[in-house]
């Protein structure tokens, strides 16, 4: 059974015009919008059609006007859950706003689960006398008894639709001003208007979704820019420029970029004294090594002299009035 399936699935697919067919025609109802079964009290019916007996039908309220009575049909309806261990979640505080898009994409996945049910056949069903039992069932079903009636008499409604013509006829012979006046005013086709209605709602419905999902996501880099492990970073300075940015502020990707730029000039800097010192040690151990190595070329100079060098040598340190030579 279909008790999860995901949003690419062709049970999303379903139209509107196809959901509202199957409600009326398999509980004998007229709806013209899917959002008229914000209620709870629909989904409860058709849970109880794909299975007889399941539904505590007296506890469902089909009158159901205000958000608190609407959220006990969708307790009934989450026991039924529970009882058929289905795991879909339903998401009430959305679906009693009455929005289209939500509305319509609970129906689509009910659809789909009462279809995956004795592959979506329902035999000895009476909607009718089932809804008889519940608050507000019969005046439901007293509504829908107009467009039934209207069906099954078409003989009827053909005369009464020929004497109200011949009537208005009459009445048009009598006074022609007014006839003209009345065919003057265009007709006005509400079933039209209500269908873009509805398409602006599903649109206006799906562009607050992405809003929200976007909304989130920047919302969680916010979040992670304000840890103190990484508050400190460049990086995150640019992002928050650019978070924090106004709508009239072209150039904040500019500044960001500046910013980014400007840190590592500075954390090169903060690297650059390491570097010095590690050339100075290089340069005092090169003067050593050069100091060592005339220190011992001196000393071979020494050792190479002849005797009759050295005696010189000690000579010229006596004529010099050496300290050394008056003692």
């Amino acid at each position: 059974m279909a008790t999860n399936i995901g949003m690419m699935d062709s049970a999303y697919f379903v139209g509107r015009s196809e959901i509202l067919a199957w409600i009326n025609s398999t509980l004998k109802l007229n709806l013209s919008k899917v959002e008229e079964a914000c209620s709870g009290a629909v989904h409860c019916q058709l849970m109880d059609a794909a299975h007889p007996g399941i539904v505590p039908m007296h506890k469902v309220n089909f009158d159901a006007k205000n958000e608190y009575e609407m959220i006990q049909n969708y307790k009934v309806l989450q026991d039924v859950f529970n009882k058929l261990k289905i795991t879909k979640h339903i998401e009430v505080s959305k679906l009693v706003k009455g929005r289209p898009l939500d509305n319509l994409e609970f129906m689509q996945w009910l659809k789909r689960y009462c279809d995956s049910v004795n592959g979506g056949l329902i035999h000895g069903y009476n909607p009718l006398e089932r809804r008889e039992t519940c608050k507000g069932g019969k005046e439901a079903s007293k509504k829908s008894a107009p467009s039934q009636s209207s069906t099954k008499g078409p003989t009827a409604a053909s005369k009464a639709q020929s004497s109200h013509n011949s009537r208005r006829n009459d009445a048009s012979s009598v006074n022609p001003s007014t006839h003209a006046i009345k065919v003057s005013k265009p007709s006005v086709v509400v079933p039209a208007y209500d269908e873009q209605i509805t398409e602006l709602k599903l649109s206006v419905d799906s562009l607050e979704k992405e809003r929200d999902f976007y909304f989130a996501k920047l919302r969680d880099i916010e979040i992670l820019c304000q840890s103190p492990e990484i508050e400190h970073l460049p990086i995150v300075g640019a992002i928050q420029k650019i978070l924090y940015a106004t709508d009239d502020n072209a150039s904040a990707v500019a500044e960001a970029q500046a910013m980014m730029a400007f840190g590592q000039q500075k954390e090169a800097e903060s690297l650059s004294p390491i570097a010095e010192l590690s050339e100075e040690r290089t340069i005092s151990e090169t003067q050593k090594r050069k100091n060592i190595l005339n220190l011992d070329v001196d000393a071979a100079g020494i050792a190479t002299l002849s005797p009759k060098q050295r005696l010189s040598d000690v000579s010229d340190v006596h004529c010099s009035g050496s300290p050394l030579m008056t003692y």
